[in-house]
């Protein structure tokens, strides 16, 4: 858990299965998930009770290491928004992918994209 100060208010970030990531990838998960909190946060209305980012290691035997994330985002007006279906070769490729697929679900479920006007007739 990581508490992340932000205009006086305390929010937690829970992440889970960091110990099988190295310092660097720790990094990279700390700095791109603060990031995307902060568009999240401002996409919705409410605050956010939540946010778990759950991330799993695959074949840590070989060269290659696959990752796999399962974000989710409850908000205090007991919406819930789960990103898990992304997974990828690349930390940062993945972790983008799961948190741009949040991002859409919460843009389709609350209505915040105003680009086109609702026309009436």
């Amino acid at each position: 858990m990581k508490s992340v100060p932000k205009f006086g208010v305390n929010e937690t970030v829970q992440f889970i299965g960091l110990k099988s990531l190295s310092p660097e990838e720790q990094e990279v998960l700390y700095r791109l998930s603060l990031e995307y909190l902060g568009k999240v946060r401002r996409s919705v209305q409410n605050p956010i009770s939540s946010f778990v980012v759950h991330i799993k290691k695959y074949n840590t035997a070989g060269k290659r290491k696959k990752f796999s994330l399962h974000v989710r985002c409850i908000v205090a007006s007991k919406e819930i928004f789960e990103s898990c279906n992304s997974h990828d070769w690349d930390l940062p490729r993945a972790l983008h992918k799961s948190f741009e697929d949040l991002r859409q679900q919460i843009a389709h479920k609350l209505r915040t994209d105003v680009t086109r006007p609702k026309t009436y007739g």
